[in-house]
């Protein structure tokens, strides 16, 4: 996917969503943090939105990230049952390199990510919407995960379960490349067919 199809996916993604839930731009702007100018440039493909920006809209909209920068998921088209092996948008700005391993679930209320971080990389995150739990698993390197005011290292072969509903963060202390599993738990997004 290029770089330009994967901004035009998230504004189309976004603008779904948007009026799926029945909000004008304003409204939008006011539950996401992120301006209106700004929003109507994501949703025309004009921005590329940075992963600080898709956490926010995806807080402010009740939704899972994959729901802006992958296919959209209904009811009626529950996930897949296997890995989807697709890439992260190219257009995300400043995040690290990430594949979607399986996008979000209704059924389970979650998504597998696998995060490549570069060496000495660090990224912060607001708080995610209220009950969303993360699971990172290391396959290889070292993360450092911010919780509080403490960072907590993980190894290759460890994991660590926290409340993601809290601001934190993620750093590579290596000079190496880190690899590492990220499911994201949105309990109150789960849903089953009638």
């Amino acid at each position: 996917m290029t770089q330009t199809e994967s901004t035009d996916l998230v504004g189309a993604n976004l603008r779904r969503a948007r009026g799926q839930a029945g909000l004008s731009l304003s409204a939008t702007a006011e539950v996401t943090g992120v301006s209106k100018a700004m929003l109507g440039q994501i949703e025309r493909g004009e921005s590329s939105p940075t992963l600080a920006t898709l956490w926010k809209l995806c807080k402010g909209l009740q939704l899972p990230l994959t729901a802006l920068i992958g296919a959209p998921l209904t009811p009626s088209m529950p996930g897949p049952t296997a890995p989807s092996g697709g890439a992260a948008p190219e257009g995300i700005k400043e995040s690290p390199t990430f594949r979607t391993l399986f996008p979000f679930d209704p059924k389970t209320g979650c998504e597998v990510f696998l995060h490549d971080l570069t060496p000495n990389w660090e990224h912060r995150s607001a708080a995610h919407s209220d009950g969303v739990i993360e699971d990172v698993f290391v396959l290889q390197g070292a993360v450092e995960i911010l919780l509080g005011e403490a960072w907590h290292r993980i190894d290759a072969g460890q994991a660590l379960r926290f409340k993601a509903d809290q601001p934190h963060g993620y750093r590579n202390p290596l000079a190496a490349r880190s690899r590492f599993h990220n499911t994201i738990h949105y309990p109150g997004l789960c849903w089953t067919n009638s």
